[in-house]
């Protein structure tokens, strides 16, 4: 039987990580860093692991799920550094959509997945 790594979990792990010790770092220690708004930058590393994750799913085969991810990045980078209510919203509405897509597509993958052990014929 062959194991594998499950990256996209390492992914999203590190990038949540780097995002958290950024906004922590802004609201408990200061509010900027290196001129920078702390929290924007966290958000930014929050994005960039969207970004990250959607080359991964490219690198594999997904392009469904890489192109989710990636809409997703650039959703959240409109969010993050919209200056107007315009970019925001269309923002968001990448957000919601390409999340929406992402869950649904991986509820359905993981039903198959668990129907097809439950149809294979059992190795003792």
């Amino acid at each position: 039987m062959a194991e594998t790594i499950d990256v996209q979990e390492q992914a999203i792990g590190a990038g949540s990580i780097a995002a958290l010790a950024l906004v922590a770092y802004g609201r408990f220690i200061n509010e900027t860093l290196f001129g920078v708004d702390a929290t924007t930058l966290g958000l930014g590393a929050f994005a960039a692991t969207f970004a990250a994750v959607a080359l991964l799913h490219g690198a594999y085969g997904r392009r469904d799920f890489a192109v989710s991810n990636a809409v997703s990045a650039v959703g959240l980078g409109l969010v993050t550094l919209a200056s107007s209510l315009l970019p925001m919203l269309v923002g968001l509405v990448l957000l919601v959509g390409a999340g929406s897509y992402t869950a649904r597509t991986t509820i359905r993958a993981r039903n198959e997945a668990t129907e097809d052990r439950e149809a294979a014929p059992e190795n003792a």
